[in-house]
């Protein structure tokens, strides 16, 4: 993607950002961070256990064994942007939401993934984020190198609340479409900064942070 250098060099005095890695149970969160980060990404799952029988819906991914239970944790560089990005992906069983909220605190904008095998699955995160104000994109993971759907196809299910919502067709094995997807983000938050500046009044705001400041010139 034109525009941004995504090269692991390190990046003098970058300004830090934090983006959310977010979506339902098991729609590729962890695979994602692990292929487009850096670093040994930080993981906290744990081997799905008769406990969670009856609580954890497996319908279209009986063979997921692993499950995260706080949250993952990645970086990747973006050297031209003069930017960090520190990825932090959400747990997503339900009874784990409740951590989303102090997961968003200080986050920039977030990535939402969702299986288009269990679209309905990615509804409440869509929502988390429309409620909230915060920007996202949405990435529509393909498994098994396929994807039936056209990413037109997928925003309409989806019925997204701003039609201007990016989706993305990617794969979370992918470092390339991973990264893509995070600097299709990266320019949403831009954006909408933009926008705030635009048409606010004086003062601080929300999502208005140094990375409008280092990136939004002309």
């Amino acid at each position: 993607m034109p525009g941004y250098d995504t090269s692991d060099a390190p990046v003098q005095e970058a300004s830090p950002v934090k983006i959310l890695i977010a979506g339902g149970f098991g729609v590729g969160k962890t695979t994602l961070v692990e292929a487009v980060s850096e670093i040994e990404p930080l993981r906290t799952e744990e081997r799905l256990t008769s406990a969670g029988v009856g609580v954890d819906d497996l319908d279209g991914i009986e063979s997921k064994t692993l499950t995260t239970v706080a949250m993952d944790f990645g970086r990747i560089t973006l050297a031209d942007a003069g930017v960090v990005l520190y990825l932090f992906g959400t747990p997503g069983q339900e009874r784990f939401w409740f951590m989303w909220d102090d997961l968003l605190n200080g986050a920039l904008g977030a990535l939402v993934l969702v299986d288009t095998r269990r679209l309905d699955r990615g509804f409440p995160a869509i929502d988390f984020f429309e409620s909230r104000g915060l920007p996202f994109v949405v990435g529509a993971n393909c498994f098994h190198g396929e994807q039936p759907y056209t990413a037109e196809e997928i925003a309409a299910a989806l019925h997204l609340r701003d039609p201007a919502t990016p989706v993305l067709l990617l794969d979370a094995r992918s470092r390339t479409d991973a990264r893509d997807a995070l600097l299709n983000l990266l320019d949403v938050v831009i954006a909408q900064a933009r926008t705030a500046a635009s048409t606010r009044p004086p003062g601080p705001h929300r999502h208005e942070s140094a990375l409008r400041a280092s990136l939004s010139q002309p």
